[in-house]
């Protein structure tokens, strides 16, 4: 059986596809793929889709530039839903968001908003980035970057000292308990310096497929 004939496409010879960030998970967009889109993308490697309003296949980005890299392409249980993670080049949506995603529900109707954080850690990211400007008298976070950079890479030290000793016992709890405060930490860290996680899970993609000892040896090139 064919990649396409596994698909249960509907009564216009179609199938929803929704387009997700494989580094960070967030949703992107929704669209729809005929037979020759789906050979398309998965011949080229580039999200390609199917335009209804115009009726004519279209490659994502081809104009705009902001072009997506399938990474993985999946087809749900039911066969009528298809997953494609993309390495975006650039925003998804035509308004110039990064997620066609950008409204959320309000007793006021629907408001615009920051895409949904697709993960815990980038939701509590956000929030740390928040804190940069709270008082630090109510804040724990604000409280750390008052101090400064020195202060908080001493937190980050005693967590990590912790975490390694938690490590130590049979008891499987503690050592959540402490790797929470050192990724906790850790991202505080990452605010400071002005990065979030999406950094870090880049260079961990980047890292994808590649020897652990290889990637030591380069850097330790690099820094000869």
């Amino acid at each position: 059986m064919s990649l396409a004939d596994a698909v249960k496409w509907n009564a216009d010879g179609l199938v929803c596809a929704v387009v997700q960030d494989r580094v960070n998970g967030t949703v992107l967009m929704q669209a729809w793929m005929n037979a020759e889109a789906l050979e398309q993308t998965i011949t080229t490697g580039q999200a390609t889709f199917w335009s209804r309003s115009r009726g004519e296949i279209w490659v994502k980005g081809l104009t705009s530039g902001n072009t997506q890299r399938v990474v993985d392409l999946r087809l749900d249980c039911d066969g009528d839903c298809l997953l494609l993670l993309v390495d975006p080049a650039g925003p998804a949506c035509h308004t110039g968001e990064t997620s066609c995603f950008y409204r959320s529900a309000d007793v006021a109707g629907w408001q615009d908003a920051p895409p949904p954080s697709a993960t815990t850690l980038k939701a509590l990211a956000g929030q740390l980035e928040q804190r940069k400007s709270a008082d630090p008298g109510s804040s724990y976070a604000a409280s750390l970057y008052a101090k400064g950079r020195h202060k908080i890479l001493q937190k980050l030290g005693e967590e990590a000292v912790e975490t390694v000793l938690a490590g130590t016992g049979d008891d499987t709890q503690p050592l959540v308990y402490e790797m929470a405060d050192l990724w906790f930490h850790a991202l505080v860290l990452l605010a400071d310096a002005g990065l979030s996680p999406d950094d870090v899970l880049a260079e961990l993609a980047r890292r994808e497929g590649v020897s652990g000892l290889a990637e030591k040896a380069a850097r330790n090139k690099g820094e000869s």
